[in-house]
This record gives C-alpha cells, structure tokens and sequence, in this order.
C-alpha cells in the first residue's frame, strides 16, 4: 500500500510545466542525433574500415607530424594572443592617455574581418611578395625574404591578430566586473601591485582567462585558410587534402583523431576552471581609471596608440584598396599600378558574379533559422530541466564547437553520402542543402549560447504567473518566455548569419561544385590572380559584417546605443558589443555553486 502511494506522490510530482519540457525535449534529441552524434559516429566508422589501416598509417606517416604542429601553432597561439589580448583590455579598462577612445574603437576591429579575408589581407601586407617587404627592399635594400612573415611565423601572426578579441572581450569584461575594494584591502594590508595582482585580481580572471584560452585553442586547430596560404601543413590541410584524393577513410581518421585532442582540451579546460570558484562576495565599485600624468608618458602612450590604431586598420585598409585594382595588373610593384570600379560594377550586373554572394546569403539565412528554432529549444529545455541528462544534452549542444569545421565538414559527408534511416533518408551530397546543414551544425552553440545567457536572467515565476493566469505551457511559452529573450535570440541569430556567410572551412569541404559560397569564390579568385574581384567580394563582406554589428549594438540598447553607462563614480563604464557577449565563456555550468559565493578568491587554486 505504501508503495502504491509513492508511486502516486511520485507521478503527482511531475507537473503539466515538467511534461512540457519533456515533450519538447523530444524532437530536440532527435535533430541533435541526426545532425551531430550520427555524423559522428559515421565518421568513426568509416575510420576503422580496413581494420584500423588508416589509424596505423596516421601514427606511422606525415599526419602524426601535422598533428603535433596543428597543436604546437594552437597553443603558441593562446600564448600570444593572450598577452595581446589581455595587455590591451588592462590597458584600455584602467588607464586613461591620450588615443584612448579611438584605441578601444578600433580593438574590435579584426572581428570584422572573415577568417579567409583576414589570412587573405596578412598575405598581401606581410608574405615576402607583399607591400611592406616590397617596400622595405625597394627603398631601404632590406631582403624581402628575411622581413617577411612567412610559414608557422605567418600563420602565427594571422592567428594572433585575428584572434586576440577573445581575451580582450572576456578580460574587458571581468575587469569591468571586478570589486575595487578588494584590491584596495590587499594594498592597504601591504600587498605589493604585483603581489595583489597575482593573488586577488588573476584568480578573478580565471574564468576568462579560460574561455579565450577555449575560444583561441579552438578556433587555431580548426584553422585553414591561414595554413592553406602559408603552405604549412596542418592536420586541417591534410584532412582536406584526404578527401580531394579520394582517401575517405585516411580524411575520417584524421577527423577523429583532430575530434579527439579538440574535445579532451575542452574538457581539461572546464577541470581546471571547475578546480576552484572564482567569485567575489562584496559588491563594492569598479576600480578606477587611472589618468596618465606627464608630457613623456602621455606622448609615449599617445604615439603608441596611434601605432596600434594603424597596425589594426591596415588588413582591411589592404583589401579595400585592392578591391579597386585592375586584374591582372599587378605583378612585382609596391602598390596596384591601375584602379578601376569595374569590380563592384560587374558584381552586381553579373548573374555568375553576382551567384556567390546570393548564395551565401541564402544558405545562412536558412541555417540561421535552423539555429533560432532549435537553439532557443535547446535552451528552454537545457534551463527547465529538472531530471537527469540535463548536462548530456548541455554537451551534445555545445559538442560543435569543440569540433574544427574540417571535422563537421567530414561528417556531414559521410553520414548523407547515401540514405539510412539514421538520417531520414536524406542523400546531401552535391545539393545545395547541404551548406545549410553544414552552417546550422556549425553555428548551433552560438545562438543557444546567446538564448541561454537571456532566459537565464528571466525568472521562472514569470512564466508561472501567466501559468496561473490560464495560458497553457505553449502559449507562455510563446507570449511570455521568447518575448522576454528577444534580444539575446536575435543577437545569436546575427551572428550566426554574418559566421555563416563568412563560412570558408567547412565550405571547402561540403559545397557543391556548381553552388560555390562567397568565400570558396574568393579563393579561387585569388588562385586565378583575379586579386580585384577577390578583394572586391571581400569588402562586400567587412561591410555586411560591420552593418550587422551595429545592428545588433542598436537592437540591444536602442537608446543608449552611442553613450557609454557611467559607474557610481562618474567612469565611463566598458561597452561591449553585446552580439559577443554570450559567446564569450563556452564552457556551459549546470551546477548551483551559490554555496561557494563566501569563498575567498585571494587563495591559490587548489593542487
């Protein structure tokens, strides 16, 4: 009898709200199998055909080498961006000089450029037969070959400059959040500045000294177009270059292999934060900005910033000054000898020109509301949750983006290479739905990222509210829950768009040959020394990227979008552009962990 009654109590317990969840959760599972645990099962599969001939041929040839300097680039990337990253968001968050505010302008300006364009812009600025070489040997007889950037030294410079961002946004944001008083109490107690940085302020930063660590680690072994120009011979490179021959089982166990280190990082990254709580208990005041007095150090910081400002400007500047040349017209000058609007003007008067760009237009706006349907789902699921697995399906989520596009690349070949249950039915290859499929895969963790850190500052009493009022779950859902997390929806949802139509990596390796997305189109501009055009489509790209982010800072804060907030003391409070601010932590925490909030943060972590 008393079992009977648990049993009732236990049924009582689980509520309409919780069978909702369970219900949507669902179909969510379903598409998360089909589009991202399939492939890569698929892709596991296909590896070990021949009796694991492709795994004993990768440990015994050229791609253990590629391996380790696929790794080696990576973790020399971290390391560089992040004393960039970090020095400039110190810099920009605690001092005042003069060039400032043009500085924390332009500190996000490689954020618009596309990972091709970007490699593309280094190339012509810093390879040996780029401008400034060519300058430096016309005019002062250096060698070009020894002032230039090239092979890993190239890739590196790419990855820093392009990629730095990751730390100067999370930085920028924990020192905005920092608590001035605890950094006075340390002082005033006889801390040395170094001393109460290294013991108050670093353990602070953790978490975003992690996740640009994540972001860069990431992005650096899922790198392509810089590795592809500088001829280094990456694990992604040999991926790619498996596939065009033909050895699919060679490409799938590369796959795996760059799957495997990829996602053990993310999980050594998420022990290593998870070792100790780095949270501050007072909530005392952002620290100060510290003015710079004196004619020498105001002159030093000012020359210094307008040395940045153009180092940061001249990649961009590069590909829209050759977005004017002539093709074909230049060969071994300095600068393009001949300039023309012919490029712009046979864009967008010819139906071939023009394809490309319609194209990746098209496809990302189909996987971008893939993304928002299922990432806002994905979600509510994730944050209502109330029973076990609730962290698996945090994880199958956010899986894609521990994955280099190659990686989601070769599994979305090799699950749709032919129809099986397992995925519907569907064949992809040499479709042109294929590119969205490949985005929405890719580009999923961004909007659900974006949706999640919205719905997490929405109370669910809001929702219980319109519950009690009668609307049924779906239509609280509806009217309440998605109004309430517009802004974070539609900031995901840029971005996935502006990611998308930037998309070079995964494209190379899915697209169809007829249906080539802008970025594929500019490389092989480029491979056809159509430089003009290239650069032409190139800019056409920065432009869009710069207008969806002022579109995304606008939707965010319509009124205020322009004025910085001010702090109790009068300083002007950081800005970031909030279309990144959701992405900037990747690493997901399920846990409550407000018993640990009294816990000092002056401490070392734990061993």
């Amino acid at each position: 009898m008393s079992v009977a009654a648990a049993t009732v109590r236990k049924r009582s317990a689980l509520t309409s709200s919780d069978r909702f969840v369970y219900l949507l959760a669902a179909p969510l599972v379903l598409v998360l199998l089909v589009y991202l645990v399939v492939p890569m099962f698929a892709t596991a599969t296909t590896s070990a055909q021949g009796g694991g001939a492709a795994y004993r041929g990768f440990f015994n040839g050229s791609s253990a080498t590629a391996l380790g300097l696929s790794v080696g680039i990576s973790l020399a990337s971290v390391l560089t961006t992040g004393v960039l990253g970090t020095a400039l968001a110190v810099l920009l968050s605690r001092f005042d000089f003069p060039g400032r505010k043009v500085l924390r302008l332009f500190a996000l300006l490689p954020m618009a450029l596309p990972p091709l364009i970007g490699a593309v812009s280094f190339y012509f600025l810093y390879a040996e037969s780029g401008i400034l070489p060519r300058f430096l040997a016309q005019y002062l007889g250096a060698d070009a070959a020894s002032v230039s950037a090239n092979g890993v030294w190239g890739v590196l410079l790419v990855h820093t400059m392009t990629m730095y961002p990751y730390f100067y946004l999370a930085v920028t944001a924990a020192l905005a959040g920092s608590d001035a008083s605890m950094e006075e109490a340390a002082l005033n107690l006889g801390a040395s500045r170094f001393r109460m940085w290294r013991t108050v302020l670093l353990p602070m930063l953790t978490p975003a000294l992690v996740s640009g660590t994540l972001l860069t680690f990431m992005v650096s072994m899922a790198s392509f177009t810089a590795p592809q120009f500088y001829n280094v011979q990456t694990l992604t490179m040999q991926i790619v270059a498996s596939r065009t021959s033909g050895a699919y089982d060679v490409a799938a166990a590369q796959a795996v292999v760059l799957s495997v280190v990829s996602i053990c990082f993310l999980l050594a990254m998420r022990w290593y934060e998870n070792r100790r709580i780095h949270r501050g208990s007072s909530k005392g005041t952002p620290q100060s900005v510290k003015v710079l007095h004196g004619v020498l150090p105001r002159t030093a910081a000012g020359l210094g910033s307008l040395l940045l400002v153009l180092f940061l400007m001249a990649p961009p500047a590069t590909i829209a000054l050759l977005s004017f040349t002539v093709d074909g017209s230049w060969t071994t000058q300095i600068l393009p000898p001949e300039y023309t609007l012919e490029n712009f003007a046979r864009i967008f008067t010819d139906p071939v020109t023009l394809r490309p760009i319609l194209v990746s237009a098209q496809m990302a706006f189909v996987a971008m509301l893939g993304c928002v349907l299922v990432g806002v789902l994905a979600a509510w699921v994730v944050t209502r949750w109330k029973g076990p697995g609730k962290a698996l399906l945090d994880v199958m989520v956010m899986l894609p983006w521990a994955l280099p596009g190659t990686v989601i690349g070769v599994n979305i070949v090799t699950a749709f290479a032919s129809p099986t249950p397992f995925n519907l039915g569907q064949v992809l290859i040499g479709s042109l739905w294929i590119l969205p499929v490949a985005y929405f895969v890719r580009f999923l963790p961004l909007v659900f990222r974006s949706a999640n850190a919205s719905l997490a500052q929405i109370d669910p009493s809001v929702e219980e509210a319109a519950r009690s009022l009668g609307a049924g779950p779906w239509r609280a859902l509806r009217t309440v829950t998605v109004p309430l997390m517009s802004r974070g929806i539609i900031a995901g949802a840029l971005m996935a768009f502006i990611q998308g139509f930037g998309e070079y990596v995964a494209s190379v390796v899915v697209y169809p040959a007829r249906y080539a997305p802008l970025s594929v189109e500019i490389y092989n501009r480029i491979y056809s020394n159509e430089f003009g055009t290239a650069a032409a489509y190139g800019t056409l790209q920065m432009v869009l990227i710069l207008l969806v982010l002022a579109l995304s800072q606008r939707l965010e804060n319509p009124r205020r979008a322009q004025k910085p907030r001010k702090d109790t003391r009068g300083n002007s409070a950081v800005a970031l552009t909030p279309v990144l601010a959701p992405t900037l932590n990747p690493i997901h925490e399920t846990g409550d962990k407000n018993e640990h909030a009294n816990e000092p943060v002056n401490a070392a972590p734990r061993a």
